[in-house]
């Protein structure tokens, strides 16, 4: 049973686990399957509103499927997120990433 798999079964079993949603979320973002990974992230973040690594994939797998819209206001909240927490690079990150929205 590949990583995918596993957690795919992980998540069906225990839906309301979110470490088990963020694991499969960034094992379908890292095999570019945006889309798939958009529903567990956006879940990730209704079970932990302040989870600024899942704002930063979901912003990330926004982008790449082609919602900036949506992207955008999440990265904004990331950004946020980063700031209060005191993280650094994320923060740089996330400016990095809303430099894509600037004319």
């Amino acid at each position: 049973m590949n990583q995918q798999d596993f957690f795919t079964q992980k998540v069906q079993e225990a839906p309301e686990n979110k470490l088990f949603r963020f694991s499969l979320s960034k094992i379908l973002f890292e095999q570019e399957q945006f889309i798939e990974a958009i529903p567990h992230l956006e879940k990730c973040i209704q079970f932990q509103d302040d989870w600024m690594l899942a704002h930063i994939l979901l912003g990330k797998s926004l982008l790449q499927s082609n919602q900036a819209d949506k992207a955008k206001a999440i990265l904004e909240k990331a950004l946020d997120l980063a700031v209060e927490q005191n993280h650094d690079d994320p923060k740089n990150e996330i400016l990095a990433l809303l430099e894509h929205f600037k004319p």
